[in-house]
């Protein structure tokens, strides 16, 4: 699923029987093809998926209120205490997939642990259609067998770092010298290190907060003229700012995203208070950030803005505007 090869469409889903053959989201379309020439591609349909993962979000939150999206397709829910008065998890996942599959079609995976982190794992363990299960008393077996790719937030950069340092298996990450592992992984050595151990004590949360809005483009043919990659990054950048203003958010964050042809892609951020959401500063700020890449220099494939660090607009922050010291 994703963009015509001719027109430098991207994969942005790839069915089971494509991923046979090395397919998966984020290559491009043309490459897709090259690995599988016959390869049926299908534009998407964002409007059909929004519509159905309401309907499948419904089904969750008559269940229990305490569901946690992660995305359009994806969620976290507490079970514990459930409409159905269910004491067992396991027959409310079971309970759950039979109902989606009649009210919508679709086929669900699903995972049963303790705490969200053993359930993300497990919801991954058996897909298609499948329902791993930890209990508690199972999860030491079950973290013998990952590999310590499977830890959070471990991708693979960090991955081939760790294995450097002789770590290969999540486990190996409880008995790593704590300096070792300080240094390849900084700051998150400790919250690695408790989720090795199987520990993640985080609630289930049903209303989580909006961390970032933004939009980015890939184009048919490269950019090379410097007026027209302003004028699309401004677009962007005002498309942002008004999103902001209908949320009543302010942003202290500006992101400018850029491709080059190669595919080399770099990110440049400013942050500055107070936050702001007004169109012509963000716009500004966008096209500083722009100015350092090699955008007009190289050819451009892709060009994105995203706002970030939000805050509640007050009432009076029109009214009342900051003035320079």
């Amino acid at each position: 699923m994703g963009g015509r090869p001719d027109g430098r469409g991207v994969v942005a889903a790839a069915s089971y029987e494509a991923r046979m053959f090395g397919i998966h989201s984020a290559i491009s379309m043309t490459k897709a093809v090259r690995l599988c020439p016959d390869l049926v591609i299908v534009p998407p349909d964002f409007t059909r998926y929004r519509r159905i993962s309401n309907q499948v979000f419904a089904l969750y939150r008559s269940v229990t209120p305490l569901v946690e999206p992660l995305s359009l397709d994806e969620a976290y829910l507490d079970v514990t205490e459930n409409t159905w008065g269910e004491p067992l998890a396991t027959t409310v996942a079971r309970q759950l997939k039979r109902w989606i599959h009649q009210e919508t079609g679709l086929r669900v995976s699903a995972g049963v642990a303790p705490n969200k982190f053993l359930a993300k794992i497990a919801s991954d363990w058996d897909k298609p259609d499948g329902l791993t299960v930890i209990p508690t008393p199972r999860v030491e077996a079950f973290l013998q067998q990952l590999p310590v790719e499977a830890l959070w937030g471990v991708g693979p950069v960090t991955a081939k770092r760790l294995r450097a340092a002789g770590v290969t298996r999540l486990v190996d990450v409880r008995t790593v010298d704590s300096r070792v592992l300080i240094d390849t992984v900084g700051s998150r050595a400790g919250w690695l290190r408790r989720l090795a151990d199987g520990i993640d004590d985080r609630p289930v949360t049903p209303h989580r907060t909006v961390q970032s809005s933004g939009s980015e483009k890939t184009y048919a043919e490269d950019l090379t003229d410097l007026d027209m990659i302003h004028g699309e990054l401004d677009r962007m950048a005002r498309r942002g700012a008004a999103w902001l203003e209908r949320k009543a958010l302010l942003a202290r964050t500006v992101l400018v995203k850029v491709r080059y042809s190669d595919f080399t892609t770099v990110t440049r951020s400013h942050s500055a208070r107070p936050a702001t959401r007004d169109a012509e500063r963000i716009a500004e700020r966008t096209l500083r950030l722009l100015a350092r890449t090699e955008a007009g220099i190289r050819p451009v494939r892709l060009l994105g803005v995203s706002l970030h660090n939000f805050t509640e607009a007050r009432r009076d922050d029109t009214a009342h505007p900051a003035l320079p010291l």
